[in-house]
């Protein structure tokens, strides 16, 4: 089950510093020897403009993702990719990484870190 506490945070954390957050995740991604082969260069941009909007709309702010692209069915979106726990793990670690850049406070990493590794964990498709 998705935390709760992640319920509102959108209203601690704004539309500005979350951006910051998914670029300094995106700038990571786009080097990483995992991650990089998953997204095309040619939609990097619309990766992470999808993340932020789900983002936005997960953490209590304006609900644009489900007006523009409907119910996640994140396990669908994400079936074309070879998820295993190696992906799964540099993800989050370049999440950490991302939100150790932008220095979220406790009462707002805290809950962001549960609800990504129970997100992440909830996408493996793979066995290794």
């Amino acid at each position: 089950m998705i935390p709760k506490a992640i319920d509102g945070l959108f209203d601690q954390i704004g539309e500005e510093k979350l951006q910051q957050l998914i670029s300094a995740f995106y700038n990571r991604v786009k080097t990483d020897d995992i991650l990089k082969p998953m997204y095309p260069a040619e939609d990097m941009q619309g990766a992470e403009n999808r993340l932020k909007e789900f983002l936005v709309y997960r953490l209590g702010g304006p609900q644009r993702y489900l007006t523009e692209r409907g119910n996640p069915a994140l396990r669908m979106r994400h079936a074309p990719f070879t998820i295993n726990q190696s992906a799964r793990d540099r993800w989050i670690a370049l999440m950490n990484s991302a939100m150790d850049e932008i220095n979220f406070t406790t009462e707002v990493r805290f809950p962001l870190e549960v609800f990504f590794e129970h997100m992440a964990s909830f996408l493996i498709n793979q066995a290794e």
